[in-house]
């Protein structure tokens, strides 16, 4: 097969496997879709079986990290603690919208940092629309506070983020050590946030509830709390001897799924579905594909853009690659 013709086929894997991540596939297709793009680029021949082992490898962790967070976190959405943070910051916010949106703000970037993006997004956003219903306030402040968190929240810890994990090995940096880094940075992001949704939804937030009535919810899980609050001092710990994140949010999440199976909140059907392994298994065939595109023409375009040296404005350039990159090629590349 051709440079070119190889390029060409990478890049159209890529594009497909894009195109399946954003139409969220019925599971059997999903992984259809992965392995059958990972045949296609070992195919081409632009990735051999040894990259392609060394990539493997390079991203199992992270995608068993990603699995078992999951699974964390649907515990805890089972067992309340989401609920229950909701009805906290509902009942303090006595149904004034600027403070419901401060409180969710707040918990949005708690739940980001401590449980990954995908929690606020999937678990916790439903919740907080519900909680503006129920207070007859407009949803659209707190949807749009844990849209923005979800994202900009991301930065603090290395397990916030899928590509913080994956960034930290080449970073000299313990856990401690990129959560002393990233906080100034996080600061600055959080308050530009913030400033930026009072001042998007400041017709929202000067009206008056409709119809104010009671959030409700159950009490707030004490075990998933302190086995969440292990986990996170857990990584802190186990990052000293380079041990995988992911060794320790498994032990949380086999704690977590005998404590709900015995109180009849999980069956084996539910924790494949939190689990969700064929999204893994698209996760690693992303990750082989991009490392087949950048052996071809764009890896040798990408090279050519980055800038040398560590100027600010040499920073800058490279950050803005990255951006370019991150949104047209996914976080991996």
């Amino acid at each position: 097969m051709s440079t070119a013709l190889a390029d060409a086929v990478a890049l159209g894997t890529l594009a497909v496997l894009l195109a399946a991540a954003t139409l969220h596939l019925p599971w059997r297709r999903e992984a259809a879709v992965a392995v059958g793009a990972t045949v296609v680029v070992l195919a081409t021949g632009l990735i051999g079986s040894n990259q392609l082992e060394d990539t493997i490898r390079a991203l199992l962790p992270v995608v068993i990290f990603l699995v078992t967070i999951l699974v964390v976190s649907d515990v805890c959405a089972r067992a309340g603690l989401f609920a229950a943070a909701a009805r906290l910051v509902g009942t303090a916010s006595r149904g004034r919208p600027t403070r419901l949106l401060t409180g969710v703000f707040l918990l949005a970037a708690l739940v980001t940092t401590v449980l990954s993006l995908d929690a606020t997004v999937v678990l916790l956003t439903p919740i907080v629309v519900g909680a503006a219903a129920t207070l007859g306030t407009s949803d659209r402040p707190g949807a749009f506070a844990c849209l923005r968190m979800a994202n900009s929240a991301s930065l603090l810890l290395p397990v916030s983020n899928l590509t913080n994990l994956l960034a930290l090995p080449y970073l000299d940096l313990d856990f401690v050590g990129f959560a002393a880094r990233m906080a100034p940075v996080l600061l600055v992001v959080l308050v530009v946030e913030y400033v930026g949704l009072r001042l998007l939804f400041r017709r929202e937030l000067a009206g008056e509830p409709d119809h104010p009535g009671r959030v409700e919810g159950p009490p707030l899980p004490v075990f998933p709390v302190v086995v969440v609050g292990l986990m996170l001092a857990g990584f802190a710990v186990v990052s000293r001897w380079d041990i995988a994140p992911a060794w320790v949010s498994s032990a949380a999440a086999v704690v977590l799924v005998v404590w709900a199976a015995a109180r009849g909140l999980v069956g084996p059907r539910d924790i494949a579905r939190a689990a969700h392994p064929s999204f893994a298994l698209l996760v690693l065939a992303l990750g082989v594909v991009v490392a087949a595109v950048a052996t071809g023409f764009l890896g040798d375009l990408v090279a050519q853009l980055v800038p040398v040296g560590t100027s600010f404005l040499a920073l800058l350039a490279l950050a803005a690659l990255a951006t370019a990159l991150a949104a047209l090629l996914t976080n991996l590349s």
